[in-house]
């Protein structure tokens, strides 16, 4: 039976949208972001919302942490409509975000869907963020704000990782150059069908 459906957690700048984006370019499915289902205070550039520094500045690295996951527990019902709906209507959908929770989407693994990790070192992820910020062109302050969500991320993505290890998760590493080809072989094996 052909998967229908293709799920891509990961923490913060792991590349799951770049990810999500080339396989829906091959599969010719369409590509949807949990990021659009709610927002929660993120990344801290290119500007920075009064509303975000103070949520990085006032609140503690692990309470930052507890609020995001938090918001992800109070995202999933919402993000299982959505997926039910559309495994029930048939529809071939690509899904990707740091609301895809390992302890969530493991439970909905089945011949129809596909779901995996993206992880990356907490070295690649300060680099990735370092240069998405513009980070060493930012004063003092703002720099501390994203210091702030880049440990966020780092320890969100230590849980994501640990939780998909012991759920059974296909973990990638978004560094690998051939990310794409490996993830395509995943799915080759659980008999991806392009849409026609």
């Amino acid at each position: 039976m052909p998967v229908l459906q293709i799920l891509i957690g990961g923490t913060s700048h792991t590349g799951k949208s770049t990810l999500a984006a080339d396989l829906g370019k091959i599969t010719r499915w369409p590509v949807e972001s949990t990021d659009d289902m709610a927002r929660h205070p993120g990344r801290p550039w290119p500007d920075v919302r009064p509303q975000v520094a103070e949520f990085y500045q006032s609140l503690s690295p692990a309470t930052v942490h507890w609020f995001l996951k938090v918001h992800h527990e109070n995202m999933w019902p919402l993000i299982r409509h959505r997926l039910e709906t559309a495994l029930g209507n048939k529809e071939s959908l690509i899904v990707e975000g740091s609301a895809l929770r390992p302890d969530r989407i493991a439970d909905l693994q089945s011949d129809d869907v596909f779901a995996c990790l993206l992880h990356a070192s907490p070295e690649r992820l300060t680099e990735r963020m370092h240069i998405g910020s513009d980070y060493w062109n930012r004063d003092r302050d703002t720099r501390m704000i994203i210091d702030r969500f880049l440990e966020r991320s780092i320890r969100d993505g230590k849980d994501l990782h640990k939780s998909a290890r012991q759920h059974g998760l296909p973990i990638f590493d978004a560094e690998q150059p051939d990310l794409l080809a490996v993830v395509l072989n995943s799915l080759a094996q659980r008999s991806l069908r392009p849409n026609e």
